[in-house]
Parts: C-alpha cells; sequence; structure tokens
C-alpha cells in the first residue's frame, strides 16, 4: 500500500510539498514556501520528519526548495537529491527570500546553521537523465529534465516495488530548455501505482504562439504609444527566453536588462546539456544587443523625460523588490508606460495589488499576459496518456481551477483524478 500526504502545493499556488510513503520507506517531494505575508509554510509533520529516507527537489524556485532547510531544523539528517545546477542556484533565493521576509518585519523560522546543514546529492553525477539510482534496497529514483528552468527535473520513484511519477513544474514548450519525452520512461509507464501532475494553468488552453502574439501586441502598443515598458521576470526561468524574444521582435528598441538576468543566460551557456539545440548560439548572438543595467543612474537616465522608449526587464515577478518598486513609481508618473506581467502574482504583493486596481489608479497600463512554463488543459491530457496510472493528484494550481480542470478531464473520460488540499492524504492502490 502507498499513502501520499499533502503537505503544501495542491489545491493552492506555492509551497509544494508531497510526503510519500510504501511500506516502511518514506520520501519527501520538493518543500517549498508560499509568498503571502510572512511567508506559507508546508504542513510539516515534526513527528515524521527524522524517518524521511530521502528529500528529492525538483528545481531551485522558491515554492519549491525554499523550505528545506526547516526540515533540518526538525530532524531530518538525509540528503536532498537534486541537480548540481540546482543546488548552485539556490544561496541566490535563499539571500533573497530572507530579505523578503525582512521587509515583512519577520523573521525565519530557520537559521543560517540550517542552510548550512543541507547534504546535497547530485542525480545528473550519479546517472544520466533516464537512468536508474539505487539509493536502497526498497528505493530507487528516475529522473528527466522537465524544461520549467534550467537544472528542473521530474521524478519516477520506486517505493518497495510500487512506482510513483512526479513532474515537478513541466513544460514542453520551452524556447530554451530540453524536455525529456515520459514516453521513454524506463520500464514503461503501465506499473505506476500513481502521480502528481502539473496542472498550474487550469482550463486554459491557449498554445505559447498565440501568448507570446498577445504579449508583442500589448507592447507594441505601448512602445508605438512612446511609453516604457516594463517586465518583471523570475531571475532564472521565462525571463530569460522573453528576453531572446523581444530581442528579435523588436530589433530597433533599446532592450534594457538588469544584470541578474544577464547572469541567468551566461549560466545557460555554461549548461549545454540543459540547452536544446541551436540554444547555445541563438544566446551568444543576443549577447551582444543587450543593455546590461547596473546601478541607479542608468536606470533614472534611461526613464528620463524625452529618452527613448525602451523595454526593461528586471528580476522580481511579483514585483517586490525596492528595485521593481522603484521601477513602477517612476512609470505610474505617465500613463503611456506600461508594465507586462507574465506569470503567477501572489496575494498582496504589488503584482497582485496592481491587477486588482482599476486602470486609472494604476498611473500606467497594467496587463498579465501568462508565458507557458506549466501546464494547462491540452498538456495536462498528454501527460495522462503518457503516464497512466490508477490515481493521479491535480496539482499547482488554486482549488476552484482544480476542480473546475478536474470535471472536464471526467467529461472526456479520464478516471482516477484527485483534486486535493493542503492537510489532505490519499491512498494508493
Amino acid at each position: 500500500m502507498m499513502q501520499l500526504k499533502v503537505w503544501g502545493g495542491a489545491g493552492e499556488h506555492g509551497r509544494s510539498c508531497y510526503m510519500l510513503q510504501s511500506g516502511e520507506t518514506r520520501v519527501l517531494l520538493d518543500c517549498g514556501v508560499k509568498r503571502t505575508g510572512s511567508g506559507e509554510y508546508p504542513l510539516l509533520d515534526p513527528a515524521e520528519i527524522p524517518h524521511i529516507d530521502a528529500v528529492f527537489l525538483s528545481h531551485a524556485h522558491e515554492d519549491h526548495s525554499i523550505a528545506l532547510p526547516l526540515l533540518y531544523k526538525l530532524g531530518y539528517r538525509g540528503k536532498v537529491w537534486t541537480t548540481r545546477i540546482t543546488a548552485e542556484l539556490l544561496p541566490a533565493y535563499y539571500a533573497t527570500w530572507g530579505h523578503y521576509v525582512e521587509q515583512q518585519d519577520a523573521r525565519l523560522p530557520y537559521d543560517e546553521t540550517d542552510i548550512r546543514s543541507i547534504a546535497y546529492a547530485y542525480l545528473d553525477e550519479a546517472a544520466p537523465a533516464l537512468g536508474w539510482i539505487e539509493l536502497g534496497p526498497e528505493l530507487r529514483v528516475c529522473w528527466g529534465r522537465s524544461g520549467h528552468m534550467l537544472g528542473s527535473v521530474w521524478f519516477l520513484l520506486e517505493l518497495s516495488g510500487r512506482r510513483f511519477f512526479y513532474s515537478g513544474d513541466y513544460t514542453e514548450e520551452s524556447l530554451l530548455l530540453r524536455t525529456d519525452a515520459l514516453q521513454r520512461l524506463p520500464g514503461g509507464p503501465g506499473e505506476l501505482t500513481g502521480a502528481v501532475i502539473d496542472a498550474a494553468y487550469g482550463l486554459d488552453a491557449e498554445p505559447q504562439s498565440a501568448k507570446l502574439e498577445r504579449i508583442y501586441a500589448a507592447a507594441d502598443g505601448v512602445l508605438t504609444a512612446g511609453g516604457h515598458l516594463l517586465l518583471p521576470v523570475p531571475h532564472s526561468g521565462r525571463g530569460q527566453e522573453l528576453l531572446l524574444l523581444l530581442q528579435r521582435q523588436f530589433p530597433g528598441v533599446p532592450l534594457r536588462v538588469e544584470e541578474e538576468l544577464l547572469h541567468g543566460l551566461e549560466q545557460l551557456l555554461r549548461q549545454p546539456g540543459w540547452l536544446k539545440p541551436g540554444a547555445e548560439a541563438r544566446i551568444a548572438a543576443a549577447l551582444g544587443g543587450l543593455e546590461v543595467v547596473r546601478d541607479a543612474e542608468q536606470r533614472t537616465r534611461f526613464l528620463q523625460p524625452g529618452a527613448q522608449p525602451g523595454i526593461v526587464l528586471t528580476g522580481d515577478g511579483m514585483m517586490q523588490s525596492p528595485k521593481a518598486q522603484w521601477y513602477y513609481r517612476q512609470l505610474r508618473r505617465n500613463h503611456l508606460n506600461g508594465i507586462i506581467l507574465t506569470g503567477h502574482a501572489y496575494k498582496h504583493t504589488l503584482a497582485d495589488r496592481l491587477l486588482r486596481m482599476a486602470p486609472p489608479d494604476r498611473g500606467c497600463r497594467v496587463e498579465r499576459i501568462v508565458y507557458k512554463i506549466h501546464q494547462g488543459l491540452p498538456d495536462v491530457r498528454r501527460m495522462l496518456q503518457a503516464v497512466p496510472c490508477p490515481v493521479a493528484i491535480l496539482a499547482h494550481a488554486p482549488e476552484a481551477d482544480t476542480e473546475a480542470l478536474l470535471r472536464q478531464l471526467k467529461a472526456e473520460g479520464h478516471r482516477g483524478l484527485l483534486s486535493l488540499r493542503p492537510g489532505d492524504a490519499a491512498t494508493l492502490a
């Protein structure tokens, strides 16, 4: 018998964390945080933490990684299995999260000692993608690239003879990043007991190409009117792809890129094994056409009255950083300026508040057009076909969105689908 406990991430966007047990073997899948208030952490059970055999981390984003130190504070002494590049990215994410918590006049539930206690083990050094790693007589894992960000992976786990699939955050539509095909799962997918499937976009069926056309149209509307355009994006992930796409779409328009996003491009070049064919050349060609923003004097200069309209990318998709908020204060002075939000906006963040404001109160144009780095309806359909199993948990979206997707898929004949919430548990055959 296999049991899954939801400690976060199902029925909500954020703090992904799942405890999976079969026989005496226990593993944890991700351990993130939700950026609301001073942070919502997974519903960790202190009595179970010391008995977990291994932790598997799918990628570095805060909603999957930031609560890992809390595990060690609560007595976990095992390894965190992830890719080497994910482990290398994490210190910057911990620093950013610590700064955010300070801004809320709050304290972290762990300290630097707990962060230093994390013992990483590297999937990509133990076995190639789609290869098995033997972790004990009752536990082994297979991994594959998931296309979501540099270093992100999906997992196929075998606990006490039962197999479970965890998609992590997954997309097959990345411009730059490889995705390892699920049809190539070792041993085939037919033996699966269960799965957790990224369904972050719910019923959204719009393809990436259509979303890009809407982003381009919105950007062109701002630039043609004589306004400056801001795209706040995560440090690593969709920001680098949008940077390249906008550079190609608007070749005569100044493209200003904050330094942290340039570092993200350089990291991609150092990891050719994660890139699609042709991506290295594309990135290298783009680097020469960027204006890298390194200080406040530059920011002030290109936003001053009379300056040529341009596009700015800064590294904070939620607009909670002082830098992103400074940009908004400048842009809101002119209604011709614009901001395009391309991802999720947690409640009470500046990005969320802007979307909720009446348009006249924003001071400038604000629009949300998602750039796909997760799965919508057609993608979930394909994944359910690629990894058929008796029970699949739809995850990474608010409960109402998940329920609507579940109803649609059930109407199409899909069976064994669950919509769960934090604190729920599911027993799998």
